[in-house]
């Protein structure tokens, strides 16, 4: 106890008895023993207060550490999110331009085929005729073409 050892014991004893007499020794033990309780329970109350402090500054240590980690996962999924979202656009757009090109060839053909309805005639049925009989048998026909029509009339 205290670092003591037995034969100092013996000694604070004796003192004790001596100064205090064998009326007043035990109401001076039970003291002692009261103060002695008291002081452990200050000094156990002061160590929980000090660990509990200690753990609620580790917590908000690991809380910011956590707040930290958080936001860096949130910054990488926008920025994630981000380039996936451009890479959606940029294919949409890519799409969106190839049926403009598909729609512009078709249109480009058609417009071909009204401008020279002769030769679309002659690129969709083959003959094996010349130029001039080609003529002839497209002039016959003006259900087929459009513009045979007007030169019957014009004819007229």
């Amino acid at each position: 106890m205290f670092g003591m050892s037995f034969p100092e014991i013996i000694i604070v004893a004796v003192v004790a008895v001596i100064f205090l007499g064998p009326d007043k020794l035990p109401d001076a033990m039970v003291k002692i023993a009261k103060f002695f309780k008291v002081f452990k329970q200050t000094v156990n109350s002061a160590k929980s207060t000090f660990e509990q402090e200690v753990k609620i500054a580790e917590l908000k240590e690991d809380a910011k550490k956590y707040k930290e980690n958080f936001t860096e996962a949130a910054g990488a999924v926008r920025k994630k999110l981000t380039f996936e979202e451009l890479d959606e656009l940029k294919n949409t757009v890519a799409s969106t331009k190839d049926g403009f090109n598909e729609s512009l060839n078709s249109l480009k053909d058609e417009l071909n085929i009204i401008k020279d309805p002769l030769n679309s005639l002659n690129s969709e049925v083959e003959f094996d005729h010349t130029p001039k009989q080609a003529q002839t048998i497209a002039q016959t026909t003006p259900a087929t073409q459009p513009n045979a029509n007007l030169e019957t009339k014009k004819e007229a």
